[in-house]
């Protein structure tokens, strides 16, 4: 019986697959915490722009960004930087320096829609200090249903 078990093992050869499970396990745990980490990254300002039917620019550059948030808080973006708080005196100070060195910058306001129009406007004659000579403003594209009420 030995001789038989012996050629029963020679006559199957060596097993050439790869087992997969392991590496099943550990994808489907890179999953999950790729999963419950994703939220925590959120960076951003949370603000609610207005909506209107307007065009959206198309520019080759990053612009600078005024950003509003409901409590009133101000936030710059310059270019392709990250999103910082700022004060008002600040504020004048890096977009006088940014907008010198590159004088065909778009610079654009977003205020969240809760926010005291007033607090826009400050930001913007705070960029005519700065010594931006043209800000647009930024809006959220407006819905269907939203443009043709609008309209009538």
């Amino acid at each position: 019986m030995r001789t038989s078990t012996r050629r029963q093992r020679r006559k199957r050869g060596l097993m050439a697959e790869i087992n997969v499970v392991p590496y099943i396990d550990v994808m489907l745990v890179l999953l999950i915490i790729f999963m419950v980490t994703a939220p925590l990254l959120n960076l951003g300002v949370d603000i609610e722009l207005p909506q209107a039917a307007a065009k959206q620019l198309e520019k080759n550059e990053e612009p600078v960004l005024v950003s509003i948030d409901q409590e009133g808080q101000m936030y710059l973006t310059l270019g392709a930087e990250t999103r910082e708080k700022i004060d008002a005196d600040e504020l004048v100070r890096k977009v006088h320096a940014f907008v010198s060195n590159n004088p065909k910058v778009s610079v654009l306001v977003g205020g969240d829609k809760r926010v005291d129009y007033g607090r826009i406007y400050q930001a913007m004659v705070l960029l005519q200090q700065a010594g931006v000579p043209h800000v647009g403003l930024m809006s959220q594209p407006a819905s269907d249903a939203d443009a043709q009420d609008g309209r009538e």
